[in-house]
């Protein structure tokens, strides 16, 4: 995510954190590659522009000029900006009243019918009973597809039948309020361009079911196009907010960076996976701090509170406690990272890790984990509770029915006795109340 403009970015800003003292034409020399590095990365030149001016008068103020940690103060500007131009804040969805309706919006290709099923999920962990429907009645196998989407994240799904996308709408609305659900969540039919025709069509809806949001998603890999064509559908039927899709993807961060400047809407919500859980508020403090290389822990926080059952959490420190740390743990524990998003999306969140990803490849690679996971399914349980009574035969058998070889069913043990001896003694530091001197944390060769 924003890999080429972080990297640009966190250097020259690295730069100045170097210098005890700033001249004026060494802030006037890093604003200019600053705005080259905007513009290389696709952000709309005006919004560059403004952008760079802002840093810049604040940069040389007398404040900044006379501060012990001048190159500090310029990064902290650089952050409050970025941060500016992002949104501010968090913007929250709008669902007051009964049965509220959601419209979504958008060309073909930018991934409405998905983001709609993610929404749903989202809305429907935090205590709400929603309803998707399926009103692109004219692209090939779309209301198949958000009938399949619906069912993974199992939200109910309203279908018409040889009805017109309108009548669709009503019905979906109206099911909603005398079921006692919502909002209902529309998925509207798209175009590979802006027609006339398509916004009629969503004029004539948005009127007819008088939506709370109505929400353009919004492919941020097309860059400045997808932002321009943005500010079309809010002509025609009033956007409220941007959720930016495949976010995960996008190295340059032209359109997530132009948006809100450009159009004049809050981005809600970001898309940072092809997963259906891969769906994230959209904080623009959090991901200033992200393009900055300064991490998003909160971010990390939340998603690993939402990955870790509570009774699950006790039991573990139970066992730990009691020296019963197995294979079996080990397994769930790896099952639980994979259920926080993928391994480069966390990396991004950790503080730091983004510059050592530039220094060299990190020893993470998904392909390891599913090895990992793997070799441990084609133990019995017996093995995965007592561990050492792997012996070379039983070594082989799981190594042929896992696929591997014995040397990766090696590697494996090797890293689950190393995680269980330093679990066990912070185990026993925390009981002390006292910390361990001199313990590294074990390489896990992910």
């Amino acid at each position: 995510m924003f890999d080429g403009l972080s990297g640009k970015l966190q250097g020259i800003l690295r730069g100045l954190r170097a210098k005890g003292r700033l001249s004026e034409q060494e802030v006037a020399a890093a604003c200019r590659e600053i705005r080259l590095a905007l513009l290389e990365a696709d952000v709309n030149f005006r919004v560059v522009r403004d952008f760079v001016n802002r840093v810049s008068e604040k940069a040389i103020g007398q404040e900044v000029m006379d501060s012990l940690t001048p190159g500090q103060q310029v990064v902290k500007i650089v952050h409050e900006e970025l941060t500016s131009l992002l949104g501010s804040t968090a913007s929250e969805l709008d669902l007051e009243g009964e049965a509220p309706v959601v419209l979504m919006v958008g060309l073909q290709g930018g991934g409405k019918t998905t983001t709609a099923a993610k929404l749903a999920r989202h809305l429907k962990a935090k205590g709400m009973r929603p309803l998707l429907a399926a009103t692109d009645l004219k692209r090939a196998a779309a209301v198949e597809q958000l009938r399949v989407v619906g069912e993974q994240v199992g939200v109910p799904v309203f279908e018409g039948e040889g009805e017109e996308a309108l009548a669709v709408a009503l019905g979906a609305a109206a099911k909603a309020r005398e079921e006692g659900l919502g909002p209902a969540i529309i998925d509207t039919a798209g175009r590979t361009h802006v027609d006339e025709e398509l916004m009629a069509e969503l004029a004539a809806m948005k009127e007819a079911v008088s939506p709370r949001e109505v929400l353009r998603v919004l492919d941020a890999m097309t860059g400045q196009d997808a932002v321009n064509v943005a500010g079309e559908f809010d002509r025609a039927v009033g956007v409220t907010g941007v959720v930016l899709t495949k976010l995960d993807g996008d190295a340059r961060g032209g359109a997530a960076l132009s948006v809100r400047a450009v159009t004049g809407r809050p981005i809600k919500f970001a898309g940072v996976g092809e997963k259906l859980d891969a769906l994230e508020v959209f904080h623009p403090d959090r991901m200033a701090s992200r393009i900055l290389g300064m991490g998003d822990v909160a971010t990390l926080v939340e998603q690993a509170e939402a990955a870790l059952d509570d009774n699950e959490a006790k039991e573990l420190e139970r066992r730990l406690r009691e020296k019963r740390f197995d294979l079996n743990d080990f397994l769930r524990e790896l099952q639980r990272l994979g259920k926080m998003g993928s391994l480069e999306h966390l990396m991004g969140l950790i503080p730091g890790l983004q510059a050592l990803r530039r220094q060299g490849p990190l020893e993470v690679d998904p392909k390891r984990v599913a090895r990992m996971t793997a070799i441990m399914q084609s133990m019995t349980p017996g093995e995965r509770e007592r561990p050492d009574i792997i012996d070379g035969s039983r070594r082989k058998r799981i190594a042929g029915g896992s696929g591997t070889s014995r040397q990766d069913v090696n590697l494996v043990l090797k890293q689950f006795r190393q995680m269980r001896a330093m679990l066990e003694q912070f185990a026993e530091a925390e009981e002390q109340g006292r910390t361990p001197k001199g313990m590294g944390l074990p390489r896990l060769r992910l």
